[in-house]
């Protein structure tokens, strides 16, 4: 009979695959808009149906999970960067009880050129450098065209989801290489691909 027993030696460099990554887009796609268009509190947070159970099951499949976007309301001065940072911390406790660990959240809060205002990519590479991710493995799933062409200039994978906006806003072309219907349905893709990649 052949057993057998871990290595007490560390990998080489470079013999194991670098982690993947979602980025994902908080409003339209992970969260339902609220009718004014912005959260006020976080008693305004609702997330689309089963995504929570989903980003659990993409996380307990290895995926690292990312938050990404523009707070455009606070750039306006239209909410606090304080009532923002309550409504973010919020929403990060939801997450972590149900399971699902965010990796890091970025967020352009200001309408000067941020590395990190999308379409800038200071996001992607900050993931990269910090984490090791491998963004030519890496998917970003949003339903405006801002976080796809970020994505795409990072050099990340797309798909476009049909809630929120929809892809509708046309601020830029792009060519995402799917378009689901939901986050549920463009996660539950992607681990399909990966069990059958990887059985």
């Amino acid at each position: 009979m052949f057993e057998s027993y871990p290595s007490p030696f560390a990998p080489l460099e470079g013999t194991t695959p670098r982690p993947r990554a979602i980025f994902i887009d908080r409003w339209g796609t992970l969260l339902e808009v609220p009718e004014e268009g912005f959260a006020r509190s976080p008693d305004d947070l609702s997330f689309f149906p089963n995504v929570l159970e989903t980003l659990f099951r993409a996380s307990r499949a290895g995926w690292l999970l990312y938050l990404v976007g523009n707070e455009d309301a606070v750039a306006r001065g239209d909410l606090s960067e304080a009532s923002w940072q309550a409504i973010e911390t919020h929403l990060l406790e939801r997450l972590a009880r149900a399971g699902v660990p965010v990796r890091s959240s970025y967020a352009g809060l200001d309408q000067a050129d941020s590395v990190y205002r999308l379409p800038n990519t200071g996001a992607f590479y900050h993931a990269a450098h910090s984490d090791g991710i491998e963004l030519r493995e890496s998917w970003v799933i949003g339903d405006s065209t801002l976080e796809l062409v970020a994505g795409w200039r990072a050099g990340c994978r797309q798909i476009g989801v049909r809630t929120g906006i929809g892809l509708a806003d046309g601020a830029y072309e792009v060519d995402p290489e799917f378009v689901s219907a939901d986050l549920v349905t463009a996660v539950t893709d992607l681990l399909h691909r990966q069990h059958a990649l990887h059985p």
